[in-house]
This record gives structure tokens, C-alpha cells and sequence, in this order.
């Protein structure tokens, strides 16, 4: 017996949706549209709750900090699209899914995760919420009788949710991935991918089918766009790339493979030299267009440098990606504070918490606060200085002097070291919101 075609198995799936909510009595589609309510009242709580158990216990789903917040996206677009079947009555034969779960499982498919993630992600989070529902329940301490068939609507109204949801997202990713392999700018992406997990003898094949030396010096660049325009997008970052390399006059042409539409990975070459690379210099003599960031490693040599460069590339990367934090065009992992802020954006809650008690004050998120946090690294930056902070920033002196004066006043500040200090004021200078108050 035949398989049924994709289209077949979505339309089989979507007429069993349909007629769930026809099968339950009265009683029990009222009992379960209160539970939703309170589902409804308490969706930020379960998405973030539900990513993080997705992002933590499936490989490959943490790796970016964007596709985490995709990922967070396609999260609440399904619990809430769940939340209003079952609230509402809905017709759910007429579903369509949300663009954030469908967006995602395309982004998977570019980033070659495996489609067994996207599955696994989906049963996980079915779990998880059939938990929150079953709770939820039993609180409301029913009859067993009534209990049972509350539990029954809802438990075949998720799973069918779930079994017509991964069929479609599965197929869309099917497809993205078998028309991405083709795409251009992504024939080298297996090769590069091979070389930088170490899983290849030698860079002997590497080289012969692209054609770039690894004997040489590299400078990775990571780029990406935040523009609307996904149509456009590498096209954009492939030009840009060229740019950076004709303005910092390479050896040859870049190494550049596609990651997904709004990323690129890229290799400078620099024959024998080393360049001095300045971000702030970059940014000003070759803007980007709007919407274009960059995150750039250090120059390094050999197939070893290679990988190296790269993971520096990833580390500024991660720290440029953080949600609600300054957007700085070009970031360096050789920027003042970004290698050590990068390990700490590892672990945002025990960073934060960590800000806090260092900064006290310092760390709330006021005009106040940011005023003086500002001196303050202005301060450790110039050698403890009243003069050159105050020639820096533009101000008098004994501004300078009084601000300094009540940064470090606080009980919470002066019972730290000048070094714990500067790090915890890089960290809010670079992440922004994200660590304070």
C-alpha cells in the first residue's frame, strides 16, 4: 500500500480537527473555554516557559539568539492559536498556521537542523501544555465522570492540532530544504560546515573545490539583515561583503556561504599580514545599508585560524543578537569588553543577577542611572581620570567629580573591586536592558 501524498495526510488531518469540538457536550466545551481563559491570562508565562525547555533540551535549537526569539514566535502563535479553539468553539477546519511557526520551520531548513528537531520540538511542547492543562483541571476538582471527558476534549483537540501542524510546518521544511541546496551562493556550504566541525581528514578537498587557500591569514565576519526585504537580503550582504574586502584591500575574493535568507558567513583573506581592524573606523568609512550588521572575529592563520576566527565572529555575534540592546552596525569580538560580555550572555539570568548585586542603583533602568554608569566607565576607561573623563564627555570637571563621587557612594558599589565594576558596566553598556532593573 502507497504512502498518501503530503497534501493528503494535512486534509486527513484537518478533517479530524474539525470535528472534535462537535463531539463534546455542552458542559464540557463551557468548562474547557474557562480553562482556556485562564491559558489566555497566563500565555507569556507558558511561552517563555516552553521555549526554554524546547531551546534547552533539543540540540541545535539554541545555537542563534534570533532564531531562539523565532523560535519563542512559532512558540506563541501555536499556544495561542491552541488557546482560541478551545476557548471559542472555533470551526478549526479552516485553520491556517501562523507565519511565525511556518517562517521557523523554513529557517530550520536553511540552517540544515534536522527536521527531527522541528518534530521533537512540537511533541515536547504538546506535553508541556497538556500538563499546564491537566493542572488546570484538576483544580477545578470536577466529578470524575466530567473530569475525564473535559480531559479527553482537550487532550484530542491539542493532539490533533499538533498532528496537522507538524505535517504542514514538516512539508514546508521538505520543500525549503530540497529548493535551498540549489540555491545559489550555498555550494560551498557543506564543504565549509565539514571543515569547521573538524570532521574532514585534511583541508586538501576543502580547497580544491573552492578554490581558497587556508595557508593564509582570515578575518570570519558573520552578516545578517534586519530589513523587511528577505527577497533582497543576501544579494545586499554578498555586496556588502565585497565591500569590506576591496576597502581592506585583500589578497583575493571572500569565501562567502548563505546560512539563511538573512545570514550570511564570510572568510576575508589577507595572504601573509596581519590587518589592524577598526570597527568604529569601518562603520564610518563604509556604512551599511539600513538594516545591515556585521560581527567580526580576529585575524587568525591556518585551518586552525579558520575556525578560530569564526568562533570569535559567533561570540560578537552573540552579543550584537541580544534582544533590546544598543544596535551598534559593525561589532568586533576585539571591541573593548565584547570577549568576556560574550561568555557572559551565555547565561543571561545568572549575569543579571549578578549586574545587580555589583551595581546596585547603577544597575535600574533610569536616565539617572544610565547618566552615571556612563561616567563611571568612562572613568575606569581613562585611568581614573576627573580630567580626561570630563575632556571625553564634554563636561566639567567637577560634574565629572560629583557623578564619580555618587556612583561609588552607594553601599552596593563599595564593597566591590574597580575590576568587577568595569566588567559589570561593560555588560550593561553591551546588553543593555536585558540586565537591568
Amino acid at each position: 500500500m502507497s504512502s498518501p501524498a503530503p497534501g493528503d495526510r494535512r486534509a486527513g488531518a484537518r478533517r479530524r480537527m474539525a470535528r472534535v469540538p462537535a463531539m463534546a457536550e455542552t458542559e464540557v466545551l463551557d468548562i474547557v473555554a474557562g480553562i482556556a481563559r485562564k491559558l489566555d491570562a497566563r500565555q507569556t508565562e507558558i511561552t517563555r516557559a516552553m521555549s526554554a525547555l524546547l531551546a534547552h533540551e533539543i540540540d541545535q535549537l539554541d545555537e542563534d539568539p534570533q532564531l531562539v526569539e523565532l523560535l519563542e514566535a512559532s512558540v506563541h502563535g501555536n499556544v495561542s492559536t491552541i488557546v482560541h479553539v478551545l476557548a471559542n468553539d472555533i470551526p478549526v477546519d479552516h485553520l491556517q498556521p501562523t507565519t511565525a511557526a511556518v517562517e521557523y520551520a523554513l529557517r530550520l531548513a536553511q540552517r540544515d537542523v534536522s527536521s527531527n528537531s522541528l518534530v521533537r520540538a512540537y511533541h515536547m511542547g504538546q506535553d508541556d501544555l497538556m500538563k499546564i492543562c491537566y493542572d488546570e483541571v484538576s483544580a477545578l476538582e470536577l466529578p470524575g465522570p466530567l473530569t475525564l471527558a473535559v480531559l479527553k476534549h482537550i487532550s484530542e483537540v491539542v493532539y490533533s492540532y499538533i498532528d496537522w501542524i507538524t505535517l504542514y510546518v514538516f512539508d514546508a521544511y521538505e520543500q525549503e530544504r530540497r529548493r535551498w541546496l540549489g540555491a545559489r551562493g550555498n555550494v560551498h556550504s557543506s564543504t565549509i560546515h565539514t571543515l569547521l566541525t573538524g570532521t574532514g581528514s585534511d583541508g586538501s578537498a576543502f580547497e580544491a573545490e573552492t578554490q581558497y587557500r587556508l595557508d593564509q591569514t582570515h578575518v570570519a565576519m558573520i552578516l545578517w539583515s534586519t530589513g523587511a526585504d528577505t527577497e533582497a537580503s543576501l544579494n545586499a550582504l554578498d555586496h556588502y561583503v565585497r565591500d569590506l574586502a576591496r576597502h581592506l584591500a585583500t589578497d583575493s575574493a571572500p569565501i562567502v556561504t548563505a546560512i539563511d535568507r538573512r545570514t550570511l558567513w564570510a572568510w576575508l583573506p589577507f595572504g601573509r599580514r596581519k590587518p589592524v581592524l577598526d570597527t568604529t573606523e569601518l562603520a564610518a568609512a563604509l556604512p551599511a545599508k539600513p538594516g545591515i550588521r556585521t560581527a567580526i572575529g580576529l585575524p587568525a592563520s591556518g585551518v586552525a585560524g579558520f575556525r578560530r576566527s569564526h568562533e570569535q565572529a559567533r561570540a560578537a555575534y552573540s552579543v550584537a543578537t541580544v534582544p533590546h540592546t544598543q544596535v551598534r552596525p559593525i561589532v568586533g569580538f576585539g571591541d573593548r569588553g565584547v570577549a568576556v560580555v560574550s561568555l557572559l550572555a551565555e547565561n543571561l539570568d545568572s549575569t543579571r543577577a549578578w549586574v545587580w548585586e555589583v551595581l546596585g542603583p547603577l544597575a535600574e533602568n533610569t536616565d539617572q542611572a544610565a547618566t552615571l554608569r556612563a561616567t563611571l566607565s568612562t572613568y575606569f576607561a581613562t585611568g581614573e581620570s576627573h580630567l580626561h573623563t570630563a575632556q571625553q564627555m564634554n563636561l566639567h570637571r567637577n560634574t565629572v567629580k560629583y557623578r564619580i563621587t555618587k556612583a561609588l557612594g552607594d553601599p552596593a558599589t563599595g564593597t566591590h573591586s574597580k575590576l568587577d565594576l568595569a566588567l559589570a558596566l561593560q555588560v550593561c553598556e553591551f546588553l543593555g536592558p536585558t540586565v537591568l532593573r
